[in-house]
Formats: C-alpha cells, sequence, structure tokens
C-alpha cells in the first residue's frame, strides 16, 4: 500500500482523480479514458504509470475483439479511506486499509442496521439491480449517521484541545516542551517515538528525554493531585503517564 505522501500526491492531480473515478465502475482501455476525460492518450499513459508504479491500479492484458494484439486494460488495485480533519486545534491526516473478506467475515465489525445486507448478499455471485439499489441505500444511511457521529466527536474534540491550549501556553515556557505535550495530546493512549520527536524539534536523543522527562513529571503530579494519589518509585524511574489516563476507571 501507499503511503499517505505518495496517495495525497497523486490525488491532488484532478486527471489522477477522473481516472481512478472511472476505473472503479470497470476496467477501461487508455484509449476510452482519454476519449472519456478529454485529454490526450500520452497524458492518459504517464499518469496509469505513477497509479501502476503505486499500485492504485493493475494492467492487464486482454485480447482483441478485432484479432489484433492484445491490449492493455487497467483496473483500480487499492482499497483504502482518506481521513484529513482540519482546523484550530485540529490537524490529523490519516491512510486506512479497508478490510478485506466475505459479509459475513465482515459482519462483526458491522453496525446492526446492515447486518441483514450482510446475510442477504453472503454466498451469492449476483444480485438483481433493484435488490442492489435497497442495500446499497441501508449502507447509504448507515455511513450518513456514522458520519454525522464522527463530525460530532471531531467537533468534541476539537474543543477539548482548544481548552488544553491554553493551559500548555501557560504552564510550558519552550517551545519545545509545548511541542512534546502537543505530541502527546495526539496519541493520549501510546508511548511517544524519541526518535521522531527528537527529528521533529532538531534535537539530540538526550535533550529531548530531558524535556519529556520534565513534561511527564508535570503531568503525573497534576493526575496525582486531581486524583489524590501519591506517585511513589525510586529516583530515575521512568513512570508510564500514558498509562495513568485510566486512572478514574480502575
Amino acid at each position: 500500500m501507499s503511503d499517505m505522501d505518495t496517495t495525497l500526491n497523486l490525488l491532488q492531480n484532478k486527471v489522477r482523480r477522473q481516472i481512478l473515478e472511472r476505473l472503479v465502475r470497470e476496467p477501461h482501455y487508455p484509449m476510452q479514458l482519454a476519449d472519456r476525460i478529454g485529454v490526450s492518450q500520452q497524458a492518459i499513459m504517464k499518469h496509469l504509470k505513477l497509479l501502476e508504479e503505486s499500485k492504485f491500479v493493475v494492467k492487464m492484458k486482454v485480447a482483441s475483439s478485432i484479432g489484433g494484439p492484445p491490449k492493455n486494460i487497467y483496473s483500480i488495485q487499492q482499497a483504502i479511506s482518506l481521513r484529513i480533519d482540519l482546523g484550530p486545534d485540529l490537524f490529523t491526516c490519516e491512510q486506512r486499509k479497508l478490510p478485506r473478506g466475505g459479509p459475513m467475515r465482515l459482519s462483526n465489525r458491522l453496525p446492526k442496521p446492515t447486518l441483514g445486507v450482510a446475510e442477504a448478499v453472503s454466498g451469492r455471485k449476483r444480485i438483481s439491480l433493484s435488490e442492489g439499489m435497497s442495500h446499497l441505500g441501508q449502507i447509504t444511511s448507515a455511513l450518513e449517521e456514522i458520519d454525522e457521529q464522527r463530525d460530532a466527536l471531531i467537533a468534541l474534540h476539537q474543543v477539548v484541545k482548544h481548552k488544553i491550549s491554553s493551559s500548555v501556553d501557560s504552564e510550558f515556557d519552550s517551545y519545545e516542551a509545548r511541542a512534546v505535550v502537543h505530541n502527546m495530546l495526539e496519541s493520549p493512549r501510546s508511548q511517544l517515538n524519541l526518535k521522531a520527536l527528537s527529528q521533529e524539534l532538531r534535537l539530540g536523543a538526550n535533550a529531548t528525554e530531558e524535556i519529556m522527562d520534565t513534561v511527564r513529571l508535570q503531568l503525573l503530579r497534576e493526575i496525582g493531585e486531581k486524583a489524590g494519589h501519591i506517585f511513589a518509585a525510586p529516583e530515575g524511574t521512568n513512570l508510564p503517564w500514558w498509562a495513568m489516563l485510566d486512572l478514574k476507571r480502575k
């Protein structure tokens, strides 16, 4: 699967998006794409080469219907989802690979309103147009509901981040310390990648670790004071600040 930078670079081009839009419907010959999109076949071939190199499309040779040499036909290769959220105190950019498998294999991940669709199409190679439109209507309605819920959660996430930002600005004097805190906030249940953080701050590993220790200590003190707990450990012990965030639920 292509990485996020490659994907964004490929999709920023309108012609490549038009190519993919047509290929998801059915395989196309380069000449067909050139005719439908309204650009030269030479340009289409350049775009298809880039898409093929990034494994977005796959090329196959098929026999000519008029008895000539085999021709290349292109179809979609990847199944991904891109998510970009941007606003004040909000930036996430994520590429997700869609799960594979038949309807029943996916059923344990599906929302309840769509389970009937999975059961109805499982094990069948073909369904009628009218039945398919009915199933797609149910799936679309479920997706719209999930999208509305996700939008609300993202907005709530943004509100919380905005309220935290003022505390970060007042409690941490240095840009580097604030950068560490913001990295923590982006993945509050995970440990930080020291190497990546050092590269971002353009500091050595030791200097970055010292800043992280300062931030950890302040965060642990704050958690302890609010929860009424005391953290005790030998000097130099790295207490897992990220594990303390579930303290109230234990």
